[in-house]
């Protein structure tokens, strides 16, 4: 199978090529590199042993993207490219509509047009909006408490549209939870540009001494220890989540919808105190102000995923510590 990789060089994406070459798929991998590095490509070749062709290109160049379907043939498309801070989104609404929204409906046009009717979504839990209860099911209402999740929440509607109008699409919308962990042998993980978004970048680069301490939004929620709860993922797992909707669903028409999580909650503090065991040093940390719009907790249901598509998270709390302070210690800048 000719699996074509949006946004193939990021963070997910990249973990993603990996276990898809490993498992003998054709990939062609498009990137803009505004948020990554071409550095990637070369390790997801040393790493897997395998080729693929490469090609820098954003989804706002139409005529870039169609050379792409002109040059190769493809079975499914796998989704990933986009902007995708939050913080960044709420200051810079319209590019993150323009880029996400505008750029999907270019790789659409040409996927119509070429005749590719199976597509997985890089999707996100920030769809559920601000959730009432846990754990988080794939029917519980849908809203958007910022412009990047409203993004993630557009596309989906979009593609449900195209599916009713075209019922030969398969559509597969994978909604993640919190992605952490790095490839085991510490040459690939997660690698932000500037001061890190994330909570697990953030810890490791307090723990290499990059960063002074970790600021912890919160201590008063109504948790173990009062610090906010969330469901986090080893990339990983996540990666084959993908291959299990590519293997199950590729040629079955209709929209299918899957939360990838553990079905586990892990409290801020949990997530320190485990990676201190690992890297073996106290990490200086402070308690702050919660950020507007936190919740409490947040966690999955991933049973729908294991029943659909035989799949479940294998990798459990210390193994993503453990993963992600390998990455960091041999990459201390990471990829610059």
């Amino acid at each position: 199978m000719k699996v074509l990789v949006t946004g193939g060089t990021g963070y997910i994406g990249s973990h993603t090529c990996i276990e898809l070459l490993e498992r003998g798929y054709e990939l062609v991998v498009f990137d803009s590199l505004v948020n990554s590095s071409e550095k990637v490509v070369d390790i997801v070749k040393s790493i897997t042993g395998k080729d693929f062709k490469f090609y820098k290109c954003d989804m706002l160049d139409a005529d870039g993207l169609e050379q792409i379907f002109e040059d190769n043939k493809f079975d499914s498309v796998v989704h990933f490219a986009g902007l995708k801070a939050v913080g960044e989104s709420v200051e810079m609404p319209v590019k993150y509509y323009t880029n996400n929204i505008c750029g999907t409906l270019n790789l659409l046009r040409l996927m119509e047009k070429y005749e590719v009717r199976n597509i997985v979504f890089s999707s996100s839990a920030t769809v559920y909006g601000d959730v009432k209860t846990v754990p988080i099911s794939e029917d519980f209402p849908l809203s958007a408490t910022n412009p990047y999740g409203g993004t993630k929440l557009m596309i989906e509607n979009i593609l449900k549209d195209l599916f009713v109008s075209d019922n030969r699409f398969s559509v597969s919308i994978l909604r993640y939870f919190n992605p952490i962990g790095a490839h085991i042998s510490g040459r690939l993980g997660e690698n932000p540009r500037g001061i890190p978004n994330n909570l697990m970048p953030y810890i490791t680069q307090v723990a290499i001494g990059k960063l002074d301490y970790l600021r912890v939004f919160g201590d008063t929620y109504p948790t173990r220890d009062g610090t906010g709860v969330r469901d986090y993922i080893h990339v990983v797992d996540l990666a084959i989540g993908h291959i299990k909707a590519l293997e199950k669903k590729t040629g079955i028409p209709g929209v299918h919808i899957y939360n990838l999580g553990t079905g586990i909650g892990y409290s801020v503090l949990e997530i320190l105190h485990t990676m201190e065991e690992v890297c073996k040093k106290k990490i200086p940390y402070r308690i702050v102000s919660p950020r507007a719009g936190d919740i409490a907790q947040c966690y999955a249901d991933a049973s729908k995923a294991l029943l659909e598509l035989g799949w479940k998270a294998e990798r459990g709390l210390k193994q993503m510590c453990e993963d992600s302070w390998r990455w960091q210690s041999m990459n201390p800048n990471g990829l610059e």
